[in-house]
Order: structure tokens, then C-alpha cells, then sequence
């Protein structure tokens, strides 16, 4: 965010896209080059993933941004490199689900599998051309001609008229009574969009309403994430893989192109605020969940697994940027794990105590008159879970909207006729 905060969208997209990926990635890992063996996988999270932290985490360190320094060109150049990481992203999400699907369908040889992995870490890496190139083939810096020294000298101290001396008197009396406690300045709070302390942001209603609002988009997708194997096999799904990979490659595009199409209109002639997607995705979460709930077929549980995925992604691609528009980057961090906490608390409140008792609760209820020993079959299984699940949606829906129009004039001012602005605040951290 700090180090692009003119695409900050953008940013987040890519970012949340790629450890979007990470579970189709490691699940290639575990099948392929693993053989399955736990052992083999947890040796590899123990060891292989830290020493690979290491040896990155150098270079991922905060820089200046060049704000308007570049023009047009420094900018165009800019927007194609996030192009690029994009594309390198959407080939390695399609070509991840591709992998994923055919491995369940082919028994792949050990050579086949090793020469698939590698033209993954091929297009994982991808995006290392974008700073090869910038190496390669440096911009020329336009040299500076200095102007010619003029012939006439200027004195370094211009000489002013002396205020008057009752001024000087006022200002002392003014000094003095602030020193002996007669004069208290009061401190001014921060506004929307300059850096807020945490306490200062946490009796803010715009903080909460945010909070609220992804607490609902991401617990509600967070369920249906967690409970696919039994929605697949309620509705007469044998094989819930593709399911999985469904779920995932929506995730990853909502969260790629979350990012990406709310930064495009909040700098167009609308001003459409980012809240703004996450009541849109909320209300097709509702109808989603509906058609789960009174529609359980096949048909309806693929199609249902992508567009859940699809506006699950987004939430995360829109709550990231917002909240450094509307609280600053210096203490982004803090508030950004904050509004993480709403993904588990999520799943606790909808999936473990919600849906995971309705379910337990219905497979007892068959079990008891002759039905399956170890699940529950039909669509009753889920009905009441995905109903409330709808009417929390249909709340998210109306607590997002509240929170765009309160912040409306904050991407005004931010991003007016196209450009951005930054607070004087951030201007000076």
C-alpha cells in the first residue's frame, strides 16, 4: 500500500489473488510431487516454506513512491507492468485448474507430473521479468541544464521591517499564558483519509460498518468453503474436486479483478466508492444461497461453488484498500489484521455453529429413520443454513450501502477528475 498508493486496488487484487492460488498450488505439490505422503508435507511447511520467507524478505521493504514524478509515460509504463503480473496470473489460475482437474481424472506418471509442476513455477515466476526488464533496460534520465549565473549578486538575507512593538508584547502575554496553563490547545482529530491512532479509529462508525459488512461477506463464503464436500455429496456429487476448483478459480478472479475494477471506477466520472462492490457481491451471494437452499441439483452446485467463490474474492480485494483510504497507511497494518479477524470469527459463528449443527442435527434425524449411516442426502441437509445465510447477505447488502454514502466525499476528494490526492497526513509520514 505505502509503496503503491496510487494503485492500491490493484495491489491488494494481485496480492490476495495469488494467496488465493496457494491451495490449488500446494494441492499440485502434495499430488504430484509428493506422492501424497503427509510426512513429505509437513517437512515441507516446516522447512521449505521459511527458508524460501528468508530468502525473499529482503526485498520486500517500504520505498518512496514517485508521485507524479514520472507524467504520463512513468504512469502508462506503470499500468503496463501491473498488466502483465495480472495476465501471468490469470494463465496460472487457468492453468492450475486445468492441472488439478485432469490429475483427478488421468493417473499422471511421476515424469508427467514433475514436467507440469515445472511449467507452473515457470508462470509463478513470471512476474520476475517485470524487474529484469526495469535492470536490462534502464529509462534515461533527462539530464538538468543549469541555468547561467547571472552577473548581478543578490544578498543572502533580505532584509524585512520589524513588526511593531506592541505585536512583540502580544506574542509574549500570548506565550506566557499558554506556559502557565491559560491557554490549552485542544488537539485536532483526523479526518477520513489522514492517519488514524487505533483507539481513534475504533469509536469511528465508518470503522465498524466496514468491519460489519466484510464480517459478513467473508464468513458466509467462508462457509460454503467449508462445508463443499457435504453440499457436493447432499446434492449426488461423488467427486467434489472440480467443486473445489471451481470455488478457487472464483475466489482468485474475484479477488484479481475485485481490485482491479473498483480502482478503475473510483477514479472514473462516477466516484463510485468500493463498498460499493461489496453490497453488489453480497446481494448475488443472497440469491446464490437461495437457489442452494430450494434448488439443490448438480447443475446448481457448480455453478453455485464459482459465483460464491467469485464474490467471496472480492470482499477481500475491496476491505484492504478502503481501509487505508479512510484510516492512512501508517498504521494500516494493525487495522488491516483487525479486519482479519472477521474471516474466523466467521466461520465459527456460520459454519461450525450455524450450519454444522442444522446438519448434524438433520443427518441425525435420517439416520434415525433408515437413512445414510455418515451423511445427510438431500437438500433439507443445508435449506434453514442457507436461508439465514441469504437474510445476513440481504443485511451486509444494506450496512455496505450506509457505509458508501457516508464515505462518498472521501474518494471525492481523493480522486477528483481522475488524479490522486494524498492527505496532507500521509504526506508526511
Amino acid at each position: 500500500m505505502r509503496n503503491f498508493p496510487l494503485r492500491r486496488g490493484v495491489v491488494a487484487g494481485l496480492l490476495k489473488g495469488y494467496v488465493g492460488l496457494s491451495a490449488a498450488l500446494f494441492t499440485q505439490v502434495f499430488s504430484g510431487l509428493l506422492h501424497r505422503s503427509p510426512t513429505a508435507l509437513l517437512l515441507l511447511l516446516a522447512v521449505g516454506i521459511p527458508i524460501v520467507c528468508l530468502s525473499t524478505m529482503y526485498y520486500v521493504r517500504p520505498c518512496k513512491p514517485a508521485i507524479g514524478a514520472g507524467g504520463e509515460e512513468e504512469d502508462a509504463m506503470q499500468d503496463g507492468h501491473f498488466a502483465f503480473a495480472q495476465a501471468a496470473s490469470v494463465l496460472l489460475g487457468a492453468y492450475l485448474v486445468g492441472t488439478t482437474v485432469l490429475g483427478s481424472a488421468v493417473k499422471l506418471s511421476d515424469a508427467a507430473s514433475y514436467a507440469l509442476f515445472g511449467v507452473t513455477v515457470l508462470l509463478l515466476l513470471a512476474p520476475l521479468a517485470i524487474p529484469v526488464k526495469m535492470t536490462l533496460f534502464r529509462k534515461k534520465k533527462p539530464t538538468l541544464v543549469e541555468p547561467p549565473a547571472s552577473a548581478e549578486e543578490e544578498p543572502l538575507l533580505i532584509p524585512s521591517d520589524l513588526p511593531p512593538a506592541d505585536e512583540d508584547s502580544e506574542k509574549v502575554d500570548v506565550l506566557l499564558a499558554e506556559g502557565e496553563g491559560a491557554v490549552v490547545k485542544r488537539k485536532r482529530r483526523p479526518r477520513r483519509g489522514e492517519d488514524f491512532k487505533f483507539t481513534e479509529a475504533l469509536v469511528k462508525a465508518d470503522f465498524w460498518l466496514l468491519w460489519f459488512g466484510y464480517f459478513i461477506g467473508v464468513g458466509t463464503g467462508v462457509t460454503v468453503l467449508n462445508n463443499l464436500a457435504q453440499i457436493g455429496a447432499a446434492a449426488g456429487i461423488a467427486d467434489t474436486t472440480i467443486l473445489l476448483s471451481l470455488f478457487g478459480l472464483g475466489n482468485f478472479l474475484g479477488r484479481l479483478g475485485g481490485g482491479a475494477i473498483s480502482e478503475k471506477f473510483v477514479r472514473s466520472v462516477l466516484l463510485l466508492p468500493r463498498p460499493i462492490w461489496m453490497s453488489l457481491t453480497q446481494t448475488v451471494l443472497a440469491v446464490a444461497y437461495l437457489c442452494l437452499a430450494y434448488a439443490l441439483t448438480p447443475g446448481v452446485v457448480y455453478a453455485c461453488a464459482a459465483v460464491v467463490g467469485l464474490c467471496y474474492g472480492v470482499q477481500f480485494a475491496v476491505m484492504i484498500p478502503t481501509v487505508s483510504e479512510l484510516f492512512g497507511l501508517k498504521n494500516f497494518g494493525l487495522f488491516y489484521n483487525l479486519m482479519a479477524v472477521a474471516n474466523p470469527l466467521g466461520a465459527v459463528l456460520f459454519s461450525e455453529e450455524l450450519a454444522g449443527r442444522l446438519y448434524d442435527g438433520e443427518a441425525a434425524r435420517q439416520r434415525h429413520s433408515g437413512g445414510h449411516p455418515h451423511a445427510c442426502i438431500g437438500p433439507e441437509c443445508f435449506r434453514v443454513a442457507f436461508v439465514v445465510l441469504a437474510g445476513c447477505c440481504a443485511l451486509g447488502t444494506a450496512v455496505s450501502l450506509v457505509l458508501a454514502a457516508r464515505i462518498r466525499p472521501v474518494f471525492r476528494a481523493l480522486y477528483a477528475g481522475g488524479s490522486f490526492r494524498l492527505p496532507n497526513s500521509n504526506q508526511q509520514h
